[in-house]
């Protein structure tokens, strides 16, 4: 049986890199300059609500994974990107997060109880 599938579009932190090899030779120097970058970019690509929110629904997918033991997979995909966009012309989201489950049925807002018994109900 193949896990059930859940895109969920959200907003996301932001995180840009050098190539591998410029990570690496910035990482090798002393200035612990790129890991600074790295860290500061990542505290700024959100207001502190909406980091809230994100860690919020990371800690509930997290939870959600350990407790259906691998029958249940999750695709974050940034509403700010292309991709994001794309997909929420798609499904018809003009609110997140929003749960696409199996590629078919969609569920919008922070009510994780709701979609947790949509991903029950397909697992039985």
């Amino acid at each position: 049986m193949q896990p059930l599938t859940i895109e969920i579009i959200a907003y996301a932190p932001t995180q840009y890199f050098h190539c591998q090899h410029c990570e690496l030779f910035w990482d090798q120097t002393q200035t612990g300059g790129v890991k600074k970058f790295h860290n500061d970019a990542l505290e700024t690509s959100m207001p502190p609500e909406m980091m809230q929110d994100y860690r919020t629904l990371s800690d509930w997918i997290i939870k959600t994974v350990k407790q259906h033991n691998g029958r249940v997979t999750f695709r974050v995909i940034d509403a700010a990107s292309l991709e994001g966009v794309w997909k929420s012309l798609r499904y018809g989201v003009r609110k997140y997060p929003a749960f696409v489950i199996a590629g078919k049925e969609k569920l919008t807002g922070n009510d994780f109880a709701q979609v947790e018994t949509r991903i029950n109900q397909r697992l039985s």
